[in-house]
């Protein structure tokens, strides 16, 4: 990605700024962190000041405040500085920030429970090139009036992207809903290669219509073109509905940043497409959203370069027969759901979701479920993963768990497989206390076979490094493991949690009673070449009657 974060707990801290952690704790500053720890700047004078290593006319921060009484967020300033000098004031609100009570499904009401999802991002441009080696300074003055904690920064270097092809592109006649989607019609039914969309803000408030043939629609950047939705509303459905008469469309370089307060099943997707082929979805930047790409039964599609974060569900899920789709070069933050999905349901129609590639991927800080998790499939593969602190769930999800739809289990041939995955300081509680580890494997309603899983590091672990489990229906276990191989496996820093002392510690374990009404893992599974160092228990098999690990 073109940018480069910078850690607060990295930086310099002064004027009573205070570091925070480390802890793994819900709801804390700290514990919802990106390395789990961040700088709290709660005096007047305290600040944060990182050294920049290269040239930059942007800032992202990630950051909390405190929620409003009533749960609909707070709106403060905090000051940057250059160089000792006063730059200007970049604008937090905790809007979209903080939900509370039921972990399943937490509402944006401060009664309904304890707090979770604490952490929003903010972003501004400068009006000019700050240089590399510059000291740039978030300092609480007399008149930012908030309470602030600070995860990081990222600086990123941005020009505008021109038009690419002024004679065959329209320009909107304005920046509104509208004007937009009567350029859309316009390239539609001429000879136009699509439409190009200048710097600006486009608010839109409706799901832009793209059909009839290949449209390309091109911004001028995520940071120049933005679609907005309304601010005095909140939970909009916008985006871009996509008919298969348009295959082959283009979306590329501009953002789309919602108004959604808390998760709506169904609406909220970016890009929400059924049936469709040969799509590019290509440097796009899409926030506070549900999510930003839903696709079912759709076909080659190549979705890269580009940022989810701070959404309520998925970044991106793949379903219903998806098949030859390529996902590479993107990273999510702070999704609601898992980072990067497949799931091999078929109600909505499709065959087996097969032969999709993702690779090169970040997911940092998913604050509900996982970094990225596959159910079912075939043929699928999934390499350069490198997914961080996930708060409540596994870092990486392998599961045949089809939650009651119609669904095909994973397949043996071809085979589905994990390559180069490296997983930190991941694993948490969830579905009533339930302890998950940095790789969940769970055989459950369906088939779990054909598993390949090579070159994967896990480091510091919240409970455990790979967690083996199998669903059991009326005291039955349902699909056990079997063709399940690992090869090149590292597993360091598995060490006992004080609150499950004996549900954590272990490198590798096999969990005989998840909850209630559940048993042993069943099956088996192979390791070559092993590597297990700094873990409490490095092998816990706890179903020897049922389970077999084999390490070669």
């Amino acid at each position: 990605m073109p940018y480069k974060i910078y850690q607060a707990e990295s930086a310099s801290v002064g004027g009573g700024a205070q570091i925070a952690g480390p802890n793994r704790n819900i709801g804390d500053v700290a514990g919802e962190a990106s390395g789990r720890r961040a700088v709290t700047l709660n005096s007047t004078g305290s600040y944060v000041e990182f050294t920049t290593n290269e040239s930059t006319n942007t800032l992202v921060t990630r950051y909390s405040i405190p929620d409003a009484p009533g749960g609909d967020g707070i709106t403060a300033t905090l000051n940057i500085y250059v160089n000792g000098q006063f730059e200007k004031a970049i604008t937090l609100t905790s809007k979209h920030a903080w939900v509370y009570g039921n972990e399943d499904n937490p509402i944006n009401s401060p009664s309904a429970g304890p707090a979770r999802h604490i952490y929003d991002e903010a972003n501004i441009m400068f009006d000019r090139t700050i240089p590399s080696g510059s000291k740039i300074r978030l300092q609480k003055d007399t008149q930012n009036t908030s309470q602030y904690a600070i995860d990081f920064i990222s600086l990123e270097q941005v020009a505008p992207i021109p038009n690419p092809n002024p004679s065959a592109f329209i320009t909107p006649s304005g920046f509104t809903h509208q004007a937009v989607q009567n350029a859309l019609d316009q390239a539609r039914m001429g000879t136009a290669l699509g439409i190009y969309l200048p710097a600006g803000v486009y608010q839109t408030s409706n799901k832009f219509q793209v059909y009839g043939k290949a449209i390309q629609v091109i911004g001028a950047g995520p940071w120049y073109t933005r679609f907005e939705t309304p601010n005095n509303q909140t939970n909009t459905d916008a985006g871009f509905a996509v008919s298969n008469s348009a295959n082959g469309s283009t979306f590329a370089n501009f953002a789309f940043f919602g108004n959604y307060t808390s998760r709506i099943n169904g609406p909220g997707k970016v890009f929400d497409w059924n049936g469709v082929s040969n799509m590019t979805i290509d440097n796009v930047w899409a926030e506070h959203q549900v999510c930003m790409f839903w696709g079912a039964s759709v076909h080659n599609i190549t979705i890269k370069n580009s940022r989810m974060r701070n959404l309520f569900a998925d970044g991106l899920n793949f379903t219903n027969g998806s098949s030859g789709n390529h996902v590479v070069n993107n990273e999510a933050r702070t999704t609601g759901d898992d980072s990067f999905a497949l799931f091999a349901a078929t109600d909505n129609g499709g065959g087996i979701v097969q032969n999709n590639l993702f690779e090169n991927l970040t997911a940092m800080t998913p604050w509900r479920a996982a970094g990225m998790a596959v159910y079912g499939g075939q043929g699928n593969t999934f390499k350069n993963i490198h997914v961080e602190d996930a708060l409540v769930y596994s870092g990486v999800t392998i599961s045949s768990l089809d939650f009651g739809y119609p669904f095909t289990g994973f397949q043996s041939n071809p085979t589905t497989n994990f390559e180069g995955i490296t997983i930190l300081r991941s694993g948490g509680t969830f579905w009533n206390n339930q302890v998950f580890p940095a790789l969940w494997m769970f055989s459950a309603s369906k088939s779990f076979q054909g598993i390949r899983v090579r070159d994967l590091d896990i480091i510091d672990p919240t409970f455990h490094g790979i967690m083996f489990q199998t669903n059991y229906v009326g005291g039955q276990r349902q699909n056990i493991f079997q063709d399940t191989i690992f090869t090149n496996v590292k597993i360091s820093g598995a060490m006992p949690h004080p609150s499950y002392p004996n549900r954590s510690g272990y490198g590798v374990w096999a969990n005989p009673m998840p909850e209630a009404g559940q048993g042993c893992a069943a099956g088996q599974v192979e390791f070559n070449n092993l590597t297990l160092t700094n873990n409490a228990v490095n092998i816990k098999n706890d179903c020897p009657n049922d389970f077999t690990i084999t390490v070669r």
